[in-house]
């Protein structure tokens, strides 16, 4: 069977995917032709198959993994737009598909495919043992965060605030930019820690520097960020001294969990316990437990799923979770709430507010999605198209993911458990001044 039979088979297929569709989308395939997706596409975005071996390779081995490393090296792709686009364009026809759609139809047009020559593909995913749960036994963490974090500094600063903030925004009002989002971030991270002049604050993963320092210039404290990216320490470090602030600021290079210090007054850990896994939740609150003073204040911010009927159901990994770990975050998982605060109060913690921030995280990732998108050039001389690619994927489905409500994302703040008044204000009036 031909090259052109094939396609022919796929415009079949791809018209009777738009009667149901009803898309503004056009399909391209290799050979040049186009299909609409709907009524009447504009034609500007459009889901392009380049190489018919990609669908040889979907056919013989159905798996998002599969369809990622097609995209990684530019067999599918999505033109004109993200897959922010492809979601707003579907959004009508896409509930249910599947089920509308002539299985016979769908038989006839992919079957060639399972016979026809596939090209051997490469693979963009992390090679080290990014299974390995537990802390201690086989997880190295430094390799972990380095797939993710030590890409480019110049690479994050196409899509980042000038600030370099990797963490969900605080958009006040709807008309907020991203840099003035990301700085009402810093600060309401600082208020609800009420932190005071001379505390000495630490921030767990710190990144490029930008909680700390800002901790420091507006609020006096003494503080110390913790990194494990050689990347991220490196300019943090160099910050520091831009701005001035290395008497009361430092930056180390090490996992917290072997810091070496005095207890803090006020922690903090912002989008950092993602990173953790969950078979090393007690350790690391027990470890943050230790380093705080008695009644000091930890602030929690990370990304949650919902909870399932059970923890064994909750921890089963769905395809776009399994991806996430191989291609972006190996290593990471994702807690419920309820765990989180069960293992704060376990490990001695007393919880005193909690505040979700999905909207807030919806609008960061699609800012992040549509600078990367405008800078792609800029980022495919920095980190490869593949690589590129990716990342735009990524944090599209992680916008579409806080949108939809698949996913969360809270604010917890907590002190260390001790006899007496918490020593927090009566009320939030401070809080959003």
């Amino acid at each position: 069977m031909t090259l052109d039979k094939r396609a022919e088979g796929v415009r079949r297929l791809a018209a009777h995917v738009a009667d149901h569709l009803k898309a503004d989308l056009t399909l391209r395939l290799w050979d040049g032709s186009e299909v609409p997706l709907g009524p009447s596409p504009r034609g500007d975005v459009a889901l392009a198959i380049r190489d018919p071996a990609a669908l040889t390779r979907l056919v013989r081995k159905p798996r998002l993994s599969t369809l990622i490393e097609a995209m990684a090296q530019g067999d599918v792709a999505i033109e004109g737009g993200t897959l922010l686009d492809l979601a707003e364009r579907a959004e009508h026809g896409r509930r249910g598909l599947l089920k509308r759609l002539d299985k016979m139809t769908i038989a006839k047009a992919l079957l060639p495919f399972a016979f026809g020559p596939g090209k051997k593909q490469g693979s963009h995913a992390f090679s080290g043992p990014g299974d390995a749960a537990k802390y201690g036994e086989g997880r190295d963490d430094k390799a972990l965060m380095h797939f993710h974090y030590d890409l480019s500094n110049a690479f994050y600063a196409l899509f980042l605030c000038p600030e370099m903030v990797y963490t969900c925004a605080y958009y006040p009002t709807p008309e907020t930019t991203l840099a003035e989002a990301q700085v009402a971030k810093l600060d309401i991270v600082c208020r609800k820690l009420r932190l005071q002049p001379g505390e000495r604050f630490l921030d767990i993963g710190c990144g490029w520097g930008g909680l700390v320092c800002h901790a420091a210039r507006n609020y006096g404290v003494k503080a110390h960020g913790v990194t494990l990216a050689e990347e991220q320490y490196a300019y943090a470090v160099e910050k520091v001294k831009r701005l001035g602030l290395e008497d009361r600021v430092t930056i180390e290079l090490t996992d917290f969990r072997t810091l070496k210090a005095e207890p803090f007054d006020k922690v903090a850990s912002v989008g950092m316990y993602e990173a953790v896994g969950l078979d090393n939740r007690e350790g690391y609150f027990a470890r943050i437990r230790e380093l705080l003073r008695p009644r000091g204040a930890y602030l929690h911010h990370a990304i949650a799923r919902p909870m399932k009927k059970d923890e064994k159901t909750f921890r089963k990994k769905r395809p776009e979770f399994e991806a996430l770990t191989r291609y972006i975050f190996p290593g990471g998982e994702l807690d419920h709430l309820g765990a989180e605060h069960d293992a704060l109060e376990r490990n001695g913690f007393e919880i005193h507010d909690v505040e979700a921030l999905r909207e807030h995280y919806a609008r960061t990732c699609r800012a992040w999605t549509e600078r990367l998108f405008a800078n792609r050039e800029a980022a495919i001389k920095e980190v490869g198209a593949a690589k590129t690619d990716i990342w735009i994927t990524y944090m599209a489905g992680c916008a579409l993911a806080f949108e939809r409500g698949t996913v969360g994302i809270f604010q917890t703040l907590a002190t260390k458990r001790a006899r007496g008044p918490s020593g927090l204000p009566l009320t939030r009036v401070d809080l959003y001044r």
